[in-house]
């Protein structure tokens, strides 16, 4: 079971790099990593198991923030009309997004990191992923507003980059022309 402890913080050198692909069909040790990298991010939603587990809560978690440097995300959220997203893949690539740009007017926040980095984090308004489920069949979703952001977040650690590297550092609030505001 993976546990705050588990989860590697900011300024971890494997938090940086690039992490791996993942062999098809995923061996049953990865199938494991990612099967308690969902049963985390579940937990951690749950107010009695995040308190029983001393879980800190979470949407998402890819596998370098477990210190584990191959191509895996579990990602749970709910959207803006209460559909659930919950997805645990190998190799997710995005394959195709919008011009539109959309921001989180809270701002975004990461299990990695502690400390908190005021500003709008452009993302891709809507995506279309690639990857692997956890049984190794390919699956393709469309995705937008919240569940969009969130995954373009998993899958920027799995190529060594933090969101805040995305926040403008001369005006971390600016607005960006025609970006969607998404409210959490």
């Amino acid at each position: 079971m993976i546990t705050v402890a588990d989860i590697i913080r900011d300024g971890h050198p494997s938090l940086r790099k690039t992490a791996e692909e993942v062999p098809m069909p995923p061996s049953a040790e990865d199938k494991q990593t990612l099967a308690e990298m969902m049963e985390y991010v579940r937990n951690s939603q749950n107010p009695a198991l995040a308190e029983k587990y001393g879980l800190r809560p979470g949407i998402g978690l890819a596998a370098p923030q477990i210190d584990c440097l191959k191509r895996m995300i579990a990602v749970h959220v709910t959207d803006t009309d209460g559909k659930l997203y919950s997805f645990a893949l190998f190799n997710p690539k995005i394959v195709s997004h919008s011009v539109e740009k959309a921001f989180l007017t809270s701002g975004e926040g990461c299990l990695s990191v502690d400390e908190p980095f005021p500003g709008f984090v452009p993302r891709y308004a809507r995506i279309t992923l690639k990857a692997f489920d956890i049984d190794g069949r390919e699956v393709k979703l469309r995705l937008r507003g919240l569940p969009a952001i969130v995954f373009q977040h998993e899958i920027d650690h799995l190529n060594g980059v933090m969101f805040y590297d995305h926040i403008n550092k001369e005006n971390p609030f600016e607005i960006m022309k025609d970006a969607l505001p998404i409210e959490r």
